[in-house]
């Protein structure tokens, strides 16, 4: 697929992206990578923000624009790469599964790492990115310098559950798949959330990675309670910040500015 840069606001000059995959393991990771004008020709990034979705999201996100057009704005030097979970997006994928998930956050990390010679790589993760990413952390390790999230599904088991119909849950009990999802539809069975129940966040100890963690919650989230994010926060010492008013996307264009503010400036110190 041919690759080009290209603005991401028309009239803007200092902001610019390219659509990309990462082939490894097998796996075909739809990407996309946001860098300041002044180095699109740059191969290599001494500090790398990989940017992950929340449930039935994509990398094609408002929120993922406007985080990347101002870090790499104010900050030169800094790349994002945003990338689909598996069925997400312009993913391959038909079926959904926690393993998958965490092995293109591996792949990419490695990307980061590998290819663009990342010295510093940085995760900013929202909803079910951020479930996946505290999940990461406990079973694989930690990669990062630091991790920013904004409204983990520190509760995903529970959250998924609360919106499933009884008819999907007879069918789960019987074996069989159910379609999950919103604009997207992808193929999940028992074994997915048995994968999400076998993994409460809430049970873990995150003190090791309290340091360089930041949380930010609405306190309008009708999806992630903020009591359950402020809680979690609390019994691991992790910096908590609360958006008056926000609801779980951040629709709002002042709570995403200040969200994305915070989590910058959080990077960058």
């Amino acid at each position: 697929r041919r690759v080009l840069f290209r603005s991401i606001y028309k009239g803007r000059s200092d902001t610019m992206e390219k659509h990309f995959d990462i082939n490894r393991g097998g796996f075909s990771i739809r990407s996309r990578l946001i860098v300041n004008e002044n180095d699109k020709s740059t191969r290599t990034f001494d500090d790398v923000v990989i940017l992950t979705h929340g449930f039935g999201s994509s990398k094609e996100t408002a929120g993922t624009l406007h985080f990347g057009e101002h870090l790499t704005s104010k900050y030169k030097g800094f790349a994002v790469i945003a990338f689909d979970w598996p069925c997400h997006g312009m993913d391959a994928r038909k079926k959904l599964t926690i393993d998958e998930c965490l092995t293109y956050l591996t792949l990419v990390t490695e990307y980061a790492k590998e290819v663009m010679k990342a010295k510093r790589v940085y995760n900013y993760s929202s909803s079910f990115g951020g479930y996946l990413t505290l999940r990461y952390l406990v079973e694989k390790g930690d990669p990062f310098t630091k991790i920013a999230l904004r409204c983990p599904a520190v509760c995903m088991y529970q959250s998924m559950m609360s919106y499933l119909s009884e008819d999907d849950k007879n069918k789960l009990r019987k074996g069989k798949e159910i379609s999950v999802g919103f604009e997207r539809k992808m193929k999940v069975d028992q074994s997915f959330f048995d994968s999400l129940k076998s993994f409460d966040v809430m049970k873990h100890e995150y003190f090791d990675f309290a340091d360089s963690m930041l949380i930010i919650h609405g306190t309008k989230d009708e999806m992630i309670p903020i009591e359950e994010s402020r809680r979690f926060a609390e019994n691991n010492v992790i910096e908590f910040i609360p958006v008056e008013g926000a609801n779980h996307p951040f629709q709002n264009p002042d709570h995403m500015a200040l969200a994305i503010h915070k989590i910058i400036e959080f990077f960058h110190g």
